[in-house]
């Protein structure tokens, strides 16, 4: 166990995230292999190869409307007061074959998607016709239509070969239609890491239950295992363990089962009741120390039957800051998405902070009556104060050597 005793040389958050991207390398040596998934189920992850079309689409000459396909020149001089007369020949529905050929003075019936009918060079839309009055037969044509009009070709979309999503994309609902759309029942993405959640603490209930005397709601499991899946990890459990060493043991063979990666939440520091650092700082590798952050200081990795763990502090805003400032960054690197980057903006009033830490206030992100954005702090420091977190959609980056900032100090934010 690496330990360092004095605050000078606590390692910044940046250089803390170095040791983690190291100790989770496994995570993102895994995560850069590729994964054939069925389509139902890539939605959200990252495309690992470029998607290439394998067909032009549309894959055949159909109706772009519900109408009738025609010769163009037979409605040349078709008007309102002079519609032209053409023959019903038939009719084509989409999924049909192509129907009835198409010859002078004649007309087949199309719908939306329905294949053309050889011989006919347009479509005219419904509504620009009526069936003639004495002979159900004929179709009256009352506008003009010029070859090639309200038909789709193939190609018209996308040719055989075309790239249609570049690797490295983050699949949404519209890819996936593509991907459909060219007969693809499954795609290469980049896999997602598996990752289970403890949480401990012997004070901690599950919320809707009833609390004893010095018990409170537990909320560290379900806030980071929300925030895992918004990263694009599957969380395969979050488990809550009391302080018990036996009991917290038990705990973690159940969550580094299945997992790539467990996150433990609480008991990293230097009190009795430590029961993450007395399980695992002794292990190989391990290291248990503070690094210079406010808030979440106390910091832990180690491992446990083979399987990376990181061990954040139990407060719920510490953890919260934690994860975002110094766990996300590698998770999104793992699966292949941008970093999220700190934006400028300017403070909206008087903030202090501790020298030699970089503390990250949580603040809300505003716009001035210029329209720049602003950051308005929406608490104190403490990490206890998780209620505020709610309000809060960025946290102030306040350098170790900066003591305080004025109102309308320029200052970076990092979105949550």
């Amino acid at each position: 166990m690496t330990s360092l005793p004095d605050r000078p040389s606590r390692p910044s958050p940046a250089e803390y995230r170095e040791l983690l991207r190291s100790h989770l390398e496994p995570v993102l040596e895994r995560a850069a292999r590729s994964t054939h998934l069925p389509l139902a189920a890539c939605a959200d992850s990252v495309l690992s190869a470029e998607l290439r079309a394998s067909v032009d689409l549309p894959l055949f000459v159909n109706s772009q409307m519900d109408g009738y396909a025609v010769r163009s020149a037979d409605v040349a001089g078709a008007g309102p007061d002079s519609p032209a007369r053409l023959t019903v020949v038939g009719a084509v529905h989409a999924g049909d074959g192509p129907g009835p050929d198409v010859d002078d003075d004649e007309a087949c019936k199309i719908m939306t998607g329905a294949p053309v009918p050889r011989g006919a060079d347009c479509v005219v839309p419904i509504e620009d016709t009526t069936v003639s009055d004495t002979d159900s037969s004929v179709v009256l044509v009352h506008a003009p239509r010029s070859p090639g009009e309200f038909i789709r070709r193939p190609g018209d979309d996308v040719r055989a070969g075309d790239v249609v999503i570049d690797a490295g994309v983050r699949l949404q609902a519209r890819h996936l239609a593509a991907a459909a759309s060219l007969g693809e029942s499954g795609l290469d993405v980049r896999p997602r890491p598996r990752v289970g959640v403890v949480a401990t603490g012997s004070e901690l209930v599950a919320p809707g239950r009833p609390l004893a005397p010095g018990q409170i709601w537990e909320s560290n499991s379900i806030t980071l295992a929300a925030a895992l899946k918004a990263c694009g990890c599957e969380v395969t459990t979050t488990l809550i363990s009391g302080d018990d060493r036996a009991a917290f043991t038990s705990t973690l063979d159940a969550a580094a089962g299945d997992a790539d990666l467990v996150v433990t939440v609480g008991a990293v520091s230097m009190g009795d009741a430590e029961v993450v650092r007395q399980v695992l700082a002794d292990r190989e590798g391990a290291r248990f120390a503070p690094i210079a952050m406010q808030p979440g200081g106390p910091q832990g990795l180690s491992s446990w039957r083979g399987t990376p763990v990181v061990c954040l502090p139990g407060n719920p805003v510490s953890a919260m800051v934690s994860f975002v400032v110094l766990l996300r960054p590698v998770i999104l690197e793992a699966v292949g998405r941008a970093p999220i980057r700190p934006v400028r903006a300017r403070l909206s009033r008087d903030v202090t902070s501790p020298a030699g830490r970089m503390q990250y206030l949580r603040a809300a992100l505003a716009a001035d009556g210029d329209g720049r954005p602003t950051a308005d702090p929406v608490s104190g420091p403490g990490s206890h104060l998780v209620a505020s977190m709610a309000r809060a959609d960025v946290l102030i980056e306040i350098p170790a050597d900066v003591t305080s900032l004025e109102s309308g100090a320029e200052v970076d934010v990092l979105p949550l």
